[in-house]
């Protein structure tokens, strides 16, 4: 029978099929655990380094890989770790999960609202079924695809998910296979797409035995700040790609994920003429089959390669996490500019830049790292870009894990939120930010001994980067990522929700707002101009659907006069209030609207309004909901 991957343990009706990639190893033999004791079989020596074997080994039965008649280990691909990664692998049949998914079709990038999920800390439960309680209440806000943090395997008893070890395995942690696939079977019953973080450029520090079957799984020829480069174009990286290939593959193929997020593919190198993440991009999508599904990519170096299609030289990915809109919006949020937010101002020259045009940075110099940044991306789509005011990264690089609204005043953060959630860019919001969590996101991994104090250290020593940050003072404040308190900490506490029911009710009401403007976004020209050093406006022109304005004010109350062409509505139309930001319904302090009788703007303090142009007698044509009362 054809194995559906390349390695790993494969449940069929003629046994379990057993691969592994060990070139290093002149021998391989299957230990399975029996109820009368350990069985040994040898397996059969393949090409290129491959062993294999198949035996009658039902779901559930655990086994190692012996390895040239010394010690056992897991097996690279497994695919679940009932005891983490130092314990045995155990046998896993996707075949008799129920799925009933069958109608749904998959997520196309365009209308959608991510939601980034850490499964560990959503709930106070944190499984895959207590998340799962959640999905119809996400639904209903206005999400549409959740982005899971990564959940490989990893040692301890709790972490970030960026550590894996064992690619193949969803971590024990939080449920075992079967309840991840109830998880994403619930989502696409309640309209949710879901996608997964993977991280191909690192693996963990503990618990990582690839090097016990092949040396060159890594390479010395790159470095990442997390450990060994993954090998992927040196001498013998046929099996490592295929290993990383078949990977991807498998969770669209037996999960049913809607997709990935590639975390750091600026350390996922690759010299060879099909790039590594090329031929992800193919194999998911392969996997699919009539599903369609999203790749987005975290690049530090702002690369516009990876979205552009094949036929340009491309990798054929999706979309990519905009930084540098979050880090001007940080700037204007909280006025603080050190570290990485060195070369951002905050300013609505930059605000307008990234809603426009993508990355801020496009190849210009970037003094922080002394270097030009960023290539052009002029031609892609706003929906090719991620963008946010939070992430588990941005949330955590603090003392305190501080989330932003406890960052900037109230009212400019509403004015901030309005503007993400209603720009043309793909938004994301962070889990608990649409109820003003309290809980921080604080960084947390379960090490011990030598390790523990290695990474406590090195998790101040990246932040003392930023000056507020790097005295010995604020190095005392840093939590400690080990300790199951810091953990704890950063669970969601879903009865804020009912505290905080002001700024729940102003993110449903943006993201209703926002799926009734898809059409807008679709067919409308995007333009902005500055206003004032503290304010700009961006307008959608020439919609089918009629134009639309959006007028921000970073500072204090302000008249804008001469006013700019974009703040004239189209002819025989005026301007009618949509939302804004200081609604007395979202706790703001009462939006007159900005343009009097006269003609002149009178803008409110920190604050966003959205209006559309309709005809002079007629009505809008986007109506609030009954909670927003302009005043």
């Amino acid at each position: 029978m054809t194995r559906r991957f390349s390695v790993g343990a494969e449940a069929r009706d003629d046994g379990t099929s057993f691969r592994v990639w060990a070139p290093k190893r002149r021998s391989v033999e299957l230990l399975l655990e029996r109820d009368s004791g350990i069985e040994m079989i040898s397996m059969t020596a393949e090409p290129r380094g491959y062993f294999s074997t198949v035996a009658s080994a039902p779901a559930g039965t655990r086994y190692k890989f012996k390895l040239d008649g010394g010690d056992a280990f897991a097996d690279p691909a497994s695919r679940f770790q009932p005891e983490g990664p130092h314990g045995p692998s155990q046998v896993v049949d996707a075949r008799p999960f129920a799925w009933t998914d069958v109608s749904w079709r998959g997520a196309e990038l365009r209308g959608q609202v991510l939601y980034e999920m850490h499964i560990g800390t959503f709930t106070k439960e944190g499984s895959w079924s207590a998340a799962a309680e959640q999905l119809d209440e996400l639904a209903s806000l206005g999400i549409t695809c959740i982005e899971v943090m990564p959940i490989a395997e990893f040692p301890g008893r709790f972490g970030w998910g960026y550590d894996g070890v064992n690619l193949f395995a969803p971590t024990r942690l939080y449920g075992e296979p079967d309840a991840l696939r109830s998880f994403v079977d619930r989502a696409h019953a309640c309209g949710l797409a879901v996608i997964l973080d993977v991280v191909y450029n690192h693996l963990g520090p503990d618990g990582n035995y690839l090097p016990q079957y092949s040396d060159d799984y890594f390479t010395d020829a790159h470095v990442t700040d997390w450990g060994a480069a993954i090998n992927f174009d040196n001498e013998g990286a046929y099996g490592v790609r295929s290993f990383v290939i078949d990977n991807a593959a498998y969770w669209i193929s037996e999960f049913h994920f809607d997709g990935l997020r590639l975390d750091a593919t600026q350390n996922i190198y690759d010299s060879s003429s099909n790039h590594v993440l090329a031929e992800i991009s193919r194999a998911t999508r392969a996997a699919a089959k009539s599903r369609s599904i999203l790749l987005i990519a975290e690049n530090e170096s702002q690369d516009a390669k990876l979205v552009r299609p094949f036929a340009q030289g491309g990798y054929g990915l999706d979309a990519l996490w905009n930084d540098d809109l979050h880090h001007t919006a940080k700037v204007a949020l909280t006025g603080r500019r050190e570290a990485y937010y060195t070369d951002y101002k905050g300013s609505p020259q930059e605000l307008l830049s990234c809603l426009k045009r993508g990355y801020l940075y496009q190849g210009q110099r970037y003094s922080w790292q002394k270097k030009r940044r960023g290539t052009a991306s002029l031609d892609l789509h706003p929906s090719a870009f991620t963008t946010f005011l939070e992430n588990h990264d941005q949330v955590s690089n603090s003392t305190d894990g501080g989330r932003g609204h406890t960052r900037a005043t109230a009212a400019l953060w509403r004015a901030l939120t309005g503007l993400m959630l209603l720009a043309p860019g793909t938004p994301m919001l962070f889990q608990g930010q649409e109820f003003s969590s309290s809980a921080p996101f604080l960084f947390f991994a379960d090490h011990v001994g030598d390790l523990a104090a290695a990474v406590r250290n090195g998790r101040a020593a990246f932040l003392a980067q930023f000056p507020s940050m790097s005295s010995d003072e604020a190095r005392a404040q840093l939590d400690d990522p080990s300790a199951l308190q810091t953990f704890d900490r950063c669970k969601l506490d879903f009865e804020e929700r009912s505290r905080n029911t002001l700024i729940y009710a102003m993110h449903r009401e943006l993201l209703r707002i926002r799926k009734s403007l898809a059409g807008v976004y679709e067919d409308a020209k995007l333009d902005g101009a500055v206003l004032s050093p503290d304010a700009f406006c961006f307008r959608f022109i020439g919609s089918a659907h009629g134009d639309l304005i959006a007028v921000v004010n970073l500072g204090e109350d302000q008249e804008i006069f001469p006013s700019d062409p974009l703040l004239a509505p189209p002819a025989d139309c005026s301007w009618h209030p949509v939302w804004s930001s200081e609604d007395l319904a979202w706790g703001g302090a009462g939006s007159p609207p900005p343009e009097d009788a006269e003609g002149r703007w009178r803008l409110t303090a920190e604050s966003l309004v959205l209006l559309e142009a309709v005809p002079t007698a007629g009505l809008p044509r986007v109506s609030p909901s009954p909670e927003s009362r302009h005043t």
